[in-house]
C-alpha cells in the first residue's frame, strides 16, 4: 500500500506527520469520517478489529468482504473516492478462538487472514500474542513471531492470487492492556522498554527469514508497543513523553518503520502531537468516536424532553438501558458494581460498551423517532447553548446546519479534527 510506506518515509522526514486509523463500523461515524476526509483532502484509514468483523460475521454480522462492501457503498454516499479509503485489519490472529487448542484457532486464524486479503484489505495487524488454550501464559517471543510468519505467508499467496501481486503493510507486536479499553481501574502504565521492543523485532525477523519472507521486512511499517497511555471506565492514563524517550529513539534507527500506538482514545490535543512527534505515529482512534456519538444522542434526546410531552418523545436513553439489561453479554463482564454505579457505566463509561448495543432494532427505531421529532422544527438555540455548545458556537456563526444529523456528525468530528490537528503537526505541544 503505497500511501502508508510513503507516509512512513515521510515521517523519516518530517516528525510532525503522522495518521490515524477510524476503528469503527457505525455509519455515522464513517460519515463523519468520510466527510471530514474529504473536506481535508486526506486519505482515511478505516480499520476492522477481529472481533468485529470475521469470516463468521463478527459481532456486527459483517464478514470482511460485506465491511468493504459497507464502507464503499457509504463513500458512494459521500462522494468520497474509493481511492483514498485504505481499509486496514487490526489484531488479526488466533485471538477470536483463543478458548481452543493452539492448531484448531490458528486454522481459525489463517482464513481469517485469507478473508481479509481476499476482501481488499491493505494494512494487516499480525496479532498472535494471545495464549490459546493449550499454550503457555505468556507466550514466548519467538512462538508469537513464528505464528505471525505463518499469517503473513497466508496473506502474501492470498494477495498474489487475487490481485496478481502483494502491495500488503503489516503491523506487528501487540499492546498491553488488552484492545478496547483496561478491564481493571488503573494508575499508571508500565511503557514498553527499547530492549523488549528490539527483541520483538528480532523475533519477527528471525521468523520471517525462516518462513522465505525476508524481502517482505520493508513493508512491516510499524511495531505496536506500549507507550503508556491508556483508558478504563472513569478516568485516562495521560501520555507522558519523558518516559518515553529511550523507546521513541530506538525507532529512529529503523528508515522504514514507525511505532503503531493503540488506545489513544481520550488522550489530549497536546498528547496526540506529542505522541507523532515522538514516532507512535500511527494512532488508533476507536470507543471515543462512539463515545462522541452517544453524547450527541444523549443532547438531543435531553433536547427532545425540553421541547415535547413525554408520550411524543422517543425514550431513547430509557430504551437503550432496558436493551442492555436484558441482553447482558457486552458489559457484564466489564462493568462492576450496583445500583446506580453500574447504570452509570453502561451509559457513560469510557470504555463505551454502548457500541456494541447500536444496531439493536428496538435502539433504531428510537433513534429514528428521536431525530424526527426533532427535525419537524428548528431546534431553539438556547438548547443547543445548553446541551451541545461546541457546536452552538457554530450554528450561531453560520458554520453548521441546526438539524439533528448536522448535529451528530459535527460533535464526532470534534474528535476527528483532534487526530488531523496532531497527525498534521498543527497542535502545539509546548
Amino acid at each position: 500500500m503505497k500511501q502508508l510506506t510513503e507516509f512512513v518515509a515521510n515521517h523519516k522526514k518530517n516528525k510532525h506527520c503522522g495518521v490515524f486509523a477510524v476503528c469503527s463500523a457505525h455509519p455515522l461515524v464513517l460519515e463523519a469520517a468520510m466527510r471530514h476526509a474529504r473536506e481535508a483532502d486526506t486519505d482515511l484509514l478505516i480499520e476492522a478489529t477481529s472481533n468485529q468483523v470475521d469470516q463468521y460475521g463478527g459481532y456486527t454480522g459483517m464478514t470482511p468482504a460485506d465491511f468493504c462492501g459497507f464502507v464503499y457503498r457509504l463513500a458512494e454516499q459521500h462522494n468520497f473516492p474509493h481511492a483514498r479509503i485504505i481499509p486496514g485489519g487490526d489484531h488479526l490472529g488466533p485471538n477470536r478462538w483463543q478458548t481452543r487448542p493452539a492448531e484448531e484457532a490458528m486454522a481459525h486464524a489463517e482464513e481469517l487472514i485469507r478473508t481479509y486479503v481476499a476482501a481488499g484489505f491493505k494494512k494487516i495487524h499480525l496479532d498472535c500474542s494471545i495464549s490459546c488454550a493449550d499454550d503457555p501464559v505468556p507466550l514466548t517471543d519467538e512462538l508469537v513471531a513464528g505464528r505471525a510468519a505463518r499469517l503473513a505467508v497466508i496473506a502474501e499467496q492470498t494477495c498474489i492470487e487475487h490481485f496478481g501481486k502483494s502491495d500488503l503493510v503489516y503491523v506487528i507486536g501487540t499492546e498491553v492492556p488488552v484492545p478496547g479499553g483496561a478491564h481493571e481501574t488503573l494508575a499508571e502504565l508500565a511503557v514498553t522498554s527499547p530492549q523488549a521492543a528490539k527483541k520483538t523485532l528480532e523475533a519477527h525477523r528471525h521468523a520471517f527469514e525462516q518462513s522465505g519472507l525476508s524481502g517482505l521486512w520493508p513493508r512491516i511499517i510499524g511495531l505496536v508497543v506500549q507507550p503508556g497511555v491508556e483508558f478504563d471506565h472513569t478516568q485516562v492514563i495521560d501520555y507522558c513523553p519523558e518516559k518515553s524517550q529511550p523507546l521513541s529513539k530506538m525507532i529512529e534507527a529503523s528508515e522504514t518503520m514507525v511505532f503503531e500506538a493503540h488506545s489513544t482514545d481520550y488522550q489530549t490535543p497536546q498528547a496526540l502531537s506529542r505522541l507523532v512527534e515522538n514516532h507512535f505515529a500511527i494512532l488508533k482512534v476507536g470507543p471515543a468516536l462512539t463515545f462522541a456519538l452517544r453524547e450527541a444522542l444523549f443532547s438531543l434526546s435531553a433536547i427532545e424532553r425540553e421541547l415535547l410531552p413525554a408520550h411524543r418523545c422517543s425514550g431513547l436513553r430509557d430504551v437503550l438501558e432496558t436493551v442492555m439489561l436484558d441482553n447482558p453479554a457486552h458489559w457484564q463482564q466489564h462493568y462492576h458494581g450496583k445500583g446506580d454505579a453500574l447504570r452509570l457505566a453502561r451509559g457513560y463509561s469510557y470504555s463505551d460498551r454502548v457500541r456494541y448495543y447500536w444496531p439493536d432494532r428496538d435502539i433504531d427505531e428510537a433513534y429514528d423517532t428521536l431525530v424526527k421529532n426533532l427535525a419537524n422544527e428548528p431546534i431553539p438555540l438556547p438548547l443547543i447553548s445548553q446541551y451541545l455548545p461546541l457546536q452552538y458556537a457554530k450554528v450561531r456563526e453560520s458554520q453548521l446546519s441546526a438539524t439533528p444529523h448536522e448535529l451528530i456528525i459535527d460533535h464526532i468530528q470534534d474528535v476527528l479534527r483532534q487526530y488531523h490537528a496532531a497527525c498534521h503537526g498543527e497542535t502545539s505541544s509546548d
